[in-house]
């Protein structure tokens, strides 16, 4: 039998004998049909090879071909409002031809060769150019410009430039030529290898939130623009709809959604919904700014196990051309299956529930690639990585959340008795938290107000109590508390309904300012305050129920148009008119 012939197949795992000319990590060929793989496992004996598409039908003996490279990302204009699998084939030019399903061996090229580009030159003849320089532009969407970037690794004089017009992703604009004299053509599109970190001058501090418009979120679990979250939760608590709204409304320039592993007619659904969304903040489609990545559970599962690499690698080179882009990379738990799966077939020894011992490694290499960062061209750019995790039964001692959670600073735990209850964000206020508050405390001081975190704290700890004040609640009943404590709840619900829930459907309230949320906050807790002091004179909290004061209070979000805050001062008026009449009684 040849030496570059498939010897034995093991699902996605494919090995051939006696070849020495393979290179780990390099991509190959496999089979008849010319299936994408990649090397593995090299050994004096035996090549491993794992298949980045459906081995059905494959024989011992088809041949195997290397490429002399690893497995790389096409990166060019033609990537946003595009939809591509795991190894970032398009789906909409397939699906021309092919149908809804991907045939095997598609060798369709990731961004259309055949469009011509309004190309503008951003160079001249003479000029010294290295590693992330931009040496062209052009309009990729209505919203996003488009700056093809030297190579990183590369650098020299520029010999020749073609002039401004336009151009395919391929055809060659300029020519650069290198210390030692060797000519290097500059194009639109470039490669690079998806489980490489790009190259950055700088890692920066973080020191900016990420503002959702989502009041749980921005007030008391924060993510900053270059920073880590992870959203676990069960089946049906919202994890889908929460990233939807994230990517909707975040102030992320660029959003690169990953459905991996996810069923196929939810991911049908994300992309019919993206399809109609409008941008709130340019009034274009949202896709003008989103690039998405299906990998179904139906796919293989070694595709499944490389989108998240390919979703990232994109994400990295939109953050070099300085633009802030957000992750939403649905669900880890599915690439952490897949990771089970080839590592199964590999024989390899099983760690915890059978995950293999590198999980943890895995999982913090993909989210190290987060960062706020000063790139090579000088710009400032960002890439915040948001993963859902789907644990078995809403367990959250499962080794993928309990190493998530290593490696992520937020953590945004779903809650399913909140989820049934219609409570949306579903996010559970006594699991989550946040590292990044002190970070970005001088960012509220300066942007919003000195009172920001203050409030928030004080809204925490109303939450806290409550929790504490429930499990007395749950032994002897809520009537034998005194009227002090049952403030504390009312105020609890009033934070709660009132401020913690949010209507996805309501003008107003799918989306909330910063500045509305402080005066949301500041309302709640004066209230507090003034009932405080009532109850403090002895008068029975039932009075300050009866007013009817919560049931307004709780209005405030659908009240108030995010555009005229100064009808607040109505509500502090409110206040102080029916808790004055209280004391006169």
């Amino acid at each position: 039998m040849d030496k570059n012939t498939v010897y034995s197949i093991n699902g996605p795992v494919v090995t051939v004998r006696g070849a020495r000319q393979f290179e780990m990590q390099e991509m190959v060929f496999v089979g008849n049909s010319r299936l994408i793989g990649e090397v593995i496992n090299i050994s004096d004996e035996r090549t491993t090879i794992q298949v980045y598409e459906g081995t059905t039908g494959m024989r011992p003996g088809e041949p195997v071909t290397g490429t002399g490279g690893p497995l790389c990302a096409t990166l060019g204009p033609g990537i946003l409002s595009n939809i591509f699998d795991g190894i970032e084939r398009p789906l909409k030019e397939i699906a021309k031809t092919s149908g809804a399903f991907i045939p095997e061996g598609s060798d369709m090229p990731a961004l259309d060769v055949e469009k011509k580009w309004p190309v503008t030159l951003k160079v001249k003849e003479g000029d010294r150019l290295k590693g992330g320089d931009v040496f062209a532009v052009c309009p990729e969407t209505s919203i996003i410009e488009h700056r093809s970037m030297v190579p990183p690794g590369l650098d020299g004089t520029v010999v020749s430039v073609r002039p401004d017009g336009d151009y395919t992703v391929l055809e060659p604009l300029v020519v650069l030529r290198d210390a030692r004299g060797a000519d290097h053509e500059l194009a639109l599109a470039h490669k690079w290898p998806i489980r490489q970190t790009r190259p950055v001058a700088e890692r920066l501090p973080i020191e900016r939130p990420l503002i959702t418009g989502q009041r749980i979120i921005d007030t008391l679990f924060p993510i900053a623009k270059g920073g880590t979250a992870a959203i676990p939760g069960g089946f049906g608590t919202g994890k889908t709809m929460t990233q939807h709204q994230l990517a909707k409304w975040s102030d992320a320039d660029i959003i690169v959604y990953i459905g991996c592993g996810e069923r196929g007619n939810e991911m049908t659904q994300v992309l019919k919904e993206f399809g109609e969304l409008t941008d709130p903040k340019s009034g274009k489609p949202l896709t003008d700014r989103t690039v998405l990545i299906a990998n179904t559970s139906n796919m293989p599962v070694a595709a499944r196990e490389a989108s998240i690499y390919t979703g990232i690698t994109l994400a990295e080179y939109y953050r070099d051309m300085g633009y802030h882009v957000a992750v939403m990379a649905d669900s880890t738990s599915r690439w952490a299956e897949a990771l089970r799966e080839i590592s199964g077939r590999l024989e390899e020894m099983p760690a915890e529930e059978g995950f293999p011992a590198y999980l943890p490694s895995r999982i913090s290499q993909f989210y190290e690639r987060a960062g706020y960062m000063e790139n090579l061209n000088g710009t400032e750019g960002s890439v915040t990585i948001i993963g859902a995790v789907s644990p078995q039964g809403a367990d959250f001692s499962e080794p993928v959340t309990q190493n998530t959670k290593r490696f992520v600073r937020c953590f945004w735990a779903l809650d399913k008795a909140l989820a049934y209850a219609r409570h949306y964000p579903a996010i559970n206020w006594t699991s989550s938290y946040s590292e990044y508050l002190d970070d970005l405390a001088p960012w509220y001081a300066k942007n919003i107000s000195r009172d920001f975190l203050p409030c928030r704290q004080r809204i925490s700890t109303v939450l806290l109590e409550e929790a504490k004040l429930n499990e007395i609640v749950k032994l002897i009943g809520e009537d034998v508390l005194p009227d002090d404590q049952k403030l504390i709840m009312e105020v609890a619900r009033l934070i709660r309904v009132g401020l913690l829930q949010q209507n996805a459907y309501h003008r107003d309230d799918t989306y909330v300012p910063l500045p509305k949320q402080l005066m949301m906050m500041q309302v709640i807790l004066y209230f507090y305050d003034k009932a405080s002091a009532v109850i403090a004179r002895g008068i029975p909290i039932s009075e300050i129920t009866d007013s009817g004061l919560i049931d307004s209070l709780v209005k405030i979000k659908y009240e108030i148009p995010n555009a005229h805050l100064e009808l607040f001062d109505n509500y502090y008026k409110e206040i102080d008119d029916k808790l004055a009449g209280l004391n006169q009684l």
